[in-house]
């Protein structure tokens, strides 16, 4: 166990989850989610259980630190990002699901899930934002903006998700999943690219892959590809890796789509 539970006087002391791993100076990085309660949840609870939205509110984001990925993790007793304390900004309720990387100038740029303030358990609208710092365990400072907008601007709940991204020859790059289409026309997965990490824009062909993903004997799966992530060499990406359920979502795996790309 990374990172144990190690009790609720702790802002990650009751959940730690969706990790970011990255080596950085002989170092390893791993950005996480955490989050701390008082109530009782009863295990696989539903939504309705108005004790679970105590948690999902809680999340907060850290950093842990190791010499080795199968050394000691050293945690910090404050998370490396907080909400706001405006109560208008867009990020007042939650932060959550880090996203990572180092530019060529050894800036970080951390990309994390956003829920706004309605007077609401549930809160207002999902985003992402982004914030940046000229250290791996910041202070960071965030962009006021939302990224991953749409042009046509509505009034979606959710817009992007599940982002991951890197930097390649002075471009930031994201793949993310188009939840309502706004990217591809598809609700699959869409790439996105940037020259500064907070003026997002649909690469030139944004369609990584679609709702219906397929075996490699040509029959769909039962389910979309979420939670995107690359294995890549030198910047180049080699393999999409994402998760999705089967059996009608009775169960969950991984899959991997062998990627190929011309110079």
């Amino acid at each position: 166990m990374v990172l144990p539970a190690r009790g609720n006087q702790f802002w990650d002391g009751v959940c730690t989850h969706n990790p970011a791993v990255i080596a950085y100076k002989d170092k390893f990085y791993l950005y996480y989610m955490g989050s701390t309660g008082k109530s009782y949840v009863k295990p696989h609870t539903a939504y309705e259980n108005p004790n679970w939205w105590e948690y999902r509110n809680n999340q907060r984001i850290g950093v842990a630190i190791a010499d080795d990925p199968e050394g000691e993790w050293k945690r910090f007793d404050k998370p490396v990002l907080d909400v706001s304390a405006d109560s208008t900004a867009h990020d007042a309720l939650l932060v959550s699901n880090p996203a990572v990387t180092i530019d060529e100038t050894g800036r970080v740029i951390l990309v994390y899930k956003q829920v706004e303030k309605n007077n609401t358990v549930k809160g207002g609208k999902v985003r992402f934002g982004v914030a940046f710092s000229q250290s791996t365990t910041g202070p960071f400072v965030k962009h006021p903006a939302p990224i991953f907008e749409a042009r046509d601007r509505g009034s979606e709940w959710m817009v992007a998700e599940d982002p991951y991204i890197w930097q390649y020859k002075g471009k930031i790059y994201a793949i993310v999943r188009d939840v309502v289409g706004k990217f591809t026309g598809d609700k699959g997965l869409a790439l996105m690219r940037s020259s500064n990490g907070y003026d997002w824009q649909p690469a030139p062909y944004p369609k990584v892959i679609g709702r219906v993903v397929y075996k490699a004997n040509g029959q769909p799966f039962d389910d979309k590809l979420e939670r995107p992530c690359l294995y890549t060499e030198k910047g180049v990406p080699k393999l999409l890796f994402g998760a999705m359920g089967i059996q009608k979502r009775a169960h969950a795996m991984n899959i991997f789509v062998p990627l190929s790309y011309s110079k």
